[in-house]
């Protein structure tokens, strides 16, 4: 009560105002401390799934605090709510599915309002699926497929996946997952009609697609393989991290069909042969030369008669010029021409001395491990690939980063948040208590102590001072106003001191001797002329 009657009235408003604070402080932390500890029940949800979420658990009567995109309940209930949403459906992913067709009736239903929701229910069961991938955080799936129309042949359904990934994008063998995943799920569907797009990074070409960034990707790969090949094979030989290799690919983007016909004019083929053959034969009589028939009136016979006969064979063959006829269908991905580089490091040797000297590879070395590089990577000159190697000397690479080493405190685990904020929370209420409250009541308490005087001597009549009969209070340093000055014995200072000799002691050496007796009060009696300077200023 004495420090507390000796406090001015801003100081007791000051000291109020801190205990109130961090009355308050203390009773927040002791709620926080004393709650629930909040832990994240469902993240990344749409507006929708998230609403039907949260009215679950207002069914429930369950606490949740909501953050943004994000749901958090007790951490004593949150596996058991997981459990019980999902009994019901909750949270629901990419839309409704094969239940649309359960609310259609027969009565009513048009034959495209069944085949609108056909397809409503297909994109959500695709997108369903898609889900179930733990790197996909939503996804959307659309299917076009227009009216069955018996004169429109050859048509054959599309459709677009539209994913959102936890963390960074889908690579492109999981991009060539969905196309077969969609393309099976509809029928006449190819995997070369499905698009998949990704939020972060755009279209996505898988490697069985014809395009400039599939065959870019192609082209990366297999450089990748050949230069992998190049580095083990060389690494045998020179020693690991001694060669560097480089490999570009270029491959053929375009469709090329060749027709190819050839005929060669030496070579003859007999397609058709033909032969004929005709036999004639013929029978003539010959007059009989006897003495009558050579008189004038004589009678001739008739004599034996001329037979003649005669065979003709003819044979005709048609031949044909030997013709060749070849067809060629050249698609992209053929490599049009390839170029390999080689770097090489040289040999070093030690001498006796210590000294390192470098020196690069024979010439007779450089060929054999030239022919082992063109043997590995199929070389060919004709479509004009390039093989490069040399033996150069290697610079030392700088090192970047630094080194973690163990420190003096072992490194903790996993660190709770909550928990790190709380005990900052606590520490900094106990330092504003300490800065603030405790220490200025301390400061006054040790100035009303130094400021009591001691009952050694007579006191002295001061400004504000207490009486003789009350030496023991504390003196505060203020000027009271309209105070009478009490009737002050006069100070010989020229007096003869009493141990001194008969000897007049100086002034300055007499006001100095009274400091030192009473420090003290000299102290109390300073600081109250500065107190009323300070508090001007």
């Amino acid at each position: 009560m004495s420090i507390w009657a000796g406090l001015g009235l801003g100081r007791r408003l000051f000291v109020l105002g801190a205990t109130l604070a961090v009355f308050l402080a203390v009773l927040a932390l002791a709620r926080m401390a004393g709650g629930p500890q909040m832990v994240l029940l469902y993240a990344g949800l749409d507006g929708r799934a998230a609403g039907e979420v949260v009215a679950a658990l207002d069914t429930r009567g369950v606490d949740y605090s909501v953050r943004g995109d994000s749901i958090y309940v007790d951490v004593n209930q949150r596996d058991a709510l997981r459990m019980a949403l999902a009994g019901e459906g909750l949270p629901s992913a990419g839309g409704a599915g094969y239940e649309l067709l359960d609310t259609l009736s027969g009565f009513g239903t048009t034959s495209q309002m069944f085949d609108a929701a056909y397809w409503r229910a297909k994109e959500g069961e695709l997108a369903r699926t898609i889900l179930a991938m733990p790197e996909v955080r939503a996804a959307r799936v659309h299917i076009s497929q227009g009216p069955e129309d018996p004169f429109r042949r050859g048509e054959t359904p599309t459709a677009s996946v539209t994913v959102t990934t936890a963390n960074g994008t889908l690579t492109e063998e999981q991009a060539r997952a969905l196309k077969h995943l969609v393309a099976s799920a509809v029928s006449g569907m190819k995997p070369q009609d499905v698009q998949v797009i990704d939020t972060v990074g755009g279209l996505i070409a898988a490697e069985d697609e014809a395009g400039p960034n599939a065959l870019g990707g192609e082209a990366a790969q297999r450089a990748e393989e050949i230069r992998r090949r190049v580095e083990r094979l060389l690494a045998a030989r020179v020693g690991a991290n001694k060669a560097v290799v480089e490999v570009a690919v270029d491959l053929v983007t375009e469709t090329e069909q060749i027709t190819e016909r050839k005929l060669d004019p030496q070579g003859r083929v007999a397609i058709s042969s033909e032969t004929e053959e005709s036999s004639k034969q013929a029978t003539e009589p010959s007059p009989s030369v006897t003495v009558a028939s050579n008189l004038p009136q004589g009678n001739t016979g008739a004599g034996a008669g001329g037979q003649s006969q005669a065979n003709d064979t003819r044979e005709r063959v048609n031949y044909d010029v030997s013709e060749t006829q070849r067809a060629l269908t050249r698609a992209p991905g053929g490599v049009k021409r390839l170029t390999v580089a080689v770097l090489v490091d040289g040999t070093v040797t030690i001498a006796t001395d210590g000294s390192q000297s470098w020196a690069p590879r024979s010439a007779a070395e450089l060929t054999d491990l030239h022919d082992l590089v063109a043997a590995a990577v199929g070389l060919d000159e004709s479509r004009g690939d390039v093989l490069t190697l040399k033996s150069l000397e290697f610079s030392p690479l700088p090192v970047e980063g630094t080194e973690a080493t163990s420190g003096l405190i072992p490194q903790i685990g996993p660190v709770d948040v909550m928990a790190v904020i709380q005990i900052a929370a606590l520490a900094l209420v106990a330092l504003i208590l300490g800065l603030f409250v405790l220490r200025p009541i301390f400061a006054s308490a040790r100035a009303g102590g130094a400021a009591a005087l001691p009952p050694a001597g007579a006191p002295l009549a001061l400004p504000g001072a207490v009486a003789a009969g009350a030496a023991g209070e504390a003196l505060t340093g203020e000027i009271d106003t309209g105070f009478a000055l009490p009737d002050l014995p006069m100070v010989d200072f020229m007096a003869a001191d009493a141990g001194g000799g008969g000897e007049q002691e100086d002034p300055a050496t007499r006001l100095r001797r009274l400091i030192e007796e009473r420090q003290a009060e000299t102290i109390e009696i300073l600081r109250g002329w500065l107190e009323p300077e300070e508090e001007r200023a």
